[in-house]
């Protein structure tokens, strides 16, 4: 089993994000944040760098999580396609052979079928792009098209090539019983990420929140699922605005002094929950 994370949460530099990994026993890195800069945007000098320190420590790239698809669809494509085709060149660059991807803002007003028939439009042209030894995985995330378990099905049936990343807390957020949304996309799920939060969209540490996480990875395993993301989100850190739209995010900033401590509570709780397996 790998247990991987984003530890930009932990630090801006990567130097403090590959101690945090050490320090928590993680083999790999879903790379967002690298000092201060989003993965998209970074050089290929400074991904062939990120590879190398990596490497010389035994680590590796699970996954680029990129922000690709977080776009509303009411904006010119173009751009953004671009943004895509770079992103899969620096997967390339990183040793990675899955990117994180979205599933695109609505346009307000407008009713869901349109809504999925300009989504898919746009995530067509991107699989005719994407080279076949490299998996988009589309994560369910507030206010994209994918927000909701039967969208997100529309989008593995009708892309079977596009897997999927399960957010238990991103489902919660969006009043999705996550139990019913697993049982409805256990067979396209490549991998989850593991973050749980209230009712209240109060982001907690696994299993002390509504996202029945225990039992949803108890079920992940079963099937032979091997692979899990740490996605804390205890504590604020640099970049979290940029990821949610604009709103204000619900942490537990209060209960830890920093990032580190907030990090690794995050995998105290995850390896708690695989204790109890």
């Amino acid at each position: 089993m790998k247990i991987c994370a984003f530890a930009d949460e932990a630090s801006v530099e990567v130097a403090g994000q590959i101690a945090a990994l050490k320090r928590n026993g993680l083999d790999y890195l879903e790379v967002r944040g690298v000092n201060g800069t989003n993965v998209s945007k970074i050089t290929d000098a400074e991904a062939k760098e990120l590879r190398k320190m990596l490497e010389a420590e035994g680590l590796g790239v699970w996954s680029v999580g990129s922000p690709i698809g977080k776009h509303s669809l009411e904006k010119d494509f173009a751009e953004h396609f671009d943004a895509h085709k770079r992103v899969i060149e620096l997967a390339y660059l990183l040793g990675a052979k899955r990117i994180r991807m979205f599933s695109f803002f609505p346009i307000e007003g407008e009713d869901n079928e349109t809504t999925q028939k300009r989504s898919f439009e746009r995530l067509d042209k991107m699989l005719d792009v994407t080279p076949a030894d490299i998996i988009l995985c589309h994560e369910n995330e507030k206010h994209i098209f994918g927000e909701t378990a039967e969208n997100c099905l529309a989008i593995h049936k009708t892309f079977p090539r596009i897997r999927g990343v399960f957010d238990p807390a991103n489902f919660v957020q969006c009043g999705v019983d996550t139990l019913k949304a697993w049982d409805m996309l256990k067979d396209y799920i490549d991998y989850m990420h593991i973050k749980d939060a209230l009712a209240d969209g109060t982001v907690v540490p696994a299993g002390q929140g509504n996202g029945n996480i225990a039992a949803i990875v108890k079920m992940y395993l079963a099937k032979g699922g091997e692979v899990m993301t740490l996605e804390p989100h205890l504590q604020e850190f640099v970049g979290l605005k940029g990821l949610e739209n604009g709103e204000s995010v619900k942490t537990e900033n209060k209960m830890y002094k920093d990032n580190d401590e907030s990090f690794d509570a995050a995998v105290s709780a995850l390896k708690g929950i695989l204790a109890g397996i």
